[in-house]
């Protein structure tokens, strides 16, 4: 059995045809497996509408693909039902359209300009009549665990000591500390993205996907065979080493 995954998008469409092509060539060579995407579809790319539209459409076509849901699509989709609602993993000062976040790049691909500069009520109204109630149900219909095989895959983490079923949502999509520094086995090789390193890596106990797609960093797509992941390049499989956990 071997399992896909693909890190963190952020918009960037390019980047994530690019990965399902070295995917599609690796199929052809060792037999068809399921693509899982760890989340953050959204935020600061330049074609997150694109990025949703193409994962609806591969779905829709039969597709064996999972969407996972990461902090940033769960920001977008808590500004569409609510833009006042605070975020419980965001620090207070901040909002989903602060640039810092992306969401106004996010909104400008549906065709809502100067999310930033406008006030907030208008930019809700602006963007309920932009962005497709399709589009609403699949960001708001994403899983935030998925487990497949010797794995489970989720956007940021996992809380050490607490049980898979009982992960609180907002720790799946937010967590850092103490999830990255922990040393001891999850049970299931942890599959995420969320905290941004500068190629995927895998630590024995997690395996990080978030290649930096975000900051003009590659997107990652990788193999997971077992426990084991090679990723995934234009000359083939290059199989990652285990680092020390931490």
């Amino acid at each position: 059995m071997h399992l896909y995954a693909i890190g963190d998008i952020h918009g960037h469409l390019g980047l994530l045809r690019a990965a399902h092509d070295l995917i599609a060539t690796d199929m052809a060579r060792h037999g068809p497996g399921q693509v899982i995407h760890v989340g953050d579809l959204v935020d600061r790319g330049p074609d997150c509408r694109g990025v949703i539209d193409f994962l609806i459409d591969g779905i829709a076509s039969g597709a064996d693909w999972v969407a996972l849901k990461g902090n940033h699509d769960r920001m977008f989709a808590r500004f569409l039902h609510d833009p006042f609602e605070p975020e419980p993993g965001l620090r207070a000062d901040l909002g989903w359209l602060h640039p810092k976040l992306g969401g106004p790049a996010t909104l400008a691909s549906y065709g809502v300009a100067n999310a930033a500069d406008r006030p907030v009520a208008k930019v809700h109204a602006d963007a309920l009549s932009a962005v497709p109630a399709a589009h609403v149900r699949f960001l708001t219909g994403c899983p935030t665990l998925y487990r497949a095989g010797d794995c489970a895959f989720v956007h940021a983490g996992v809380r050490p000591g607490v049980a898979l079923n009982d992960q609180t949502e907002t720790d799946l999509v937010w967590i850092r500390e103490p999830f990255l520094s922990q040393t001891a086995s999850f049970g299931p090789l942890i599959v995420h993205g969320h905290t941004a390193i500068d190629a995927a890596t895998q630590y024995g106990n997690r395996l990080n996907l978030d290649s930096g797609a975000a900051y003009g960093g590659p997107l990652s797509a990788v193999v997971i065979e077992g426990r084991q992941a090679a990723l995934l390049t234009p000359q083939g499989r290059h199989k990652l080493a285990v680092h020390p956990a931490g």
